[in-house]
């Protein structure tokens, strides 16, 4: 059996990232739309969205695999297969070992980038020196949101010198970004049919990597976010009907409910009258002296 090619971004931002305002389903929906084979959720500090995304994932025709950015001590740290969030503002290399003590894979994102939370080129090789090589598991070499090539360079130089596998994803915050950059995995005697995350964990480990980032003609790139714009105008005109209808029917409910009640109250009140009369009548009689 040849070796199986697989597309994934593992660098997405949804709904549960403070800074970013994407449901779930759209992004997953946008995967699929544009070839990919996964798509990892990795919210800021928080995996419930993410939990979700890799359940629904195969719904979608995508291997879910859940994730997290979490927050180091020295920086972000994605940490792809894991169910729970890492402890956060620990030491770099204990959360990773953390990470991988699970199951799960530990990647520096944007390293060398300060103002986006990634490590400093010092400290991060610091770590890989005090772990005999061997302090997390992959480096992304190539992050679509830099504005220049430069820190990517620097990544990809940092990685290859220590012999880490390189990763690209593109740390989406939109839609229309998810597969701006992704990473192709080789992955040996698996099919499509039976491939899995830990196959596709397994892969990033072995450095079976090769890094997709570069930039696309702009008519791509036009029919790519026109794409990804009339996919989520779609999903909230959706979604918009669907509570409208939810309200409608509420109320339909609850029109409903004030008319029995409504019923029911003449009722008692038409009720008590004629109990009322009666004992007037009652009172007028001979028979009640």
């Amino acid at each position: 059996m040849s070796a199986l090619t697989v597309r994934i971004d593992p660098h997405v931002h949804s709904e549960g990232s403070y800074d970013a305002h994407d449901p779930v389903e759209l992004i997953l929906e946008q995967a699929a739309e544009i070839g990919l084979d996964a798509v990892v959720v990795t919210d800021h500090d928080v995996i419930d969205e993410s939990l979700r995304a890799a359940q629904l994932a195969p719904m979608y025709g995508l291997v879910g695999i859940p994730g997290v950015e979490v927050s180091t001590a020295d920086g972000h740290l994605l940490a792809l297969g894991v169910e729970e969030l890492p402890p956060r503002r620990r030491p770099l290399d204990e959360t990773a070992r953390w990470v991988r003590e699970r199951g799960g894979v530990a990647i520096v994102p944007h390293p060398f980038q300060r103002s986006r939370h990634g490590i400093g080129r010092r400290r991060l090789g610091r770590y890989h020196d005090a772990a005999g090589g061997d302090a997390f598991d992959a480096i992304e070499t190539y992050n679509s949101w830099l504005f220049t090539g430069y820190k990517n360079r620097r990544a990809r130089r940092f990685a290859a010198k220590r012999q880490y596998p390189g990763v690209a994803g593109s740390d989406a915050h939109k839609v229309g970004y998810v597969g701006r950059a992704y990473t192709e995995i080789d992955i040996p005697d698996v099919s499509r049919a039976s491939l899995s995350g830990d196959d596709i964990l397994d892969a990033i480990r072995s450095g079976s990597t090769e890094v997709q980032g570069r930039r696309t003609p702009i008519p791509t790139s036009t029919q790519h976010y026109a794409g990804a714009a009339g996919r989520k105008s779609a999903y909230y005109a959706k979604r918009g009907a669907l509570g409208s209808a939810l309200l409608a029917k509420k109320g339909a409910f609850k029109s409903g409910y004030y008319a029995k009640l409504g019923a029911l109250k003449s009722g008692s009140l038409a009720k008590t009258g004629v109990a009322q009369a009666a004992r007037m009548l009652y009172r007028l009689s001979p028979l009640s002296r």
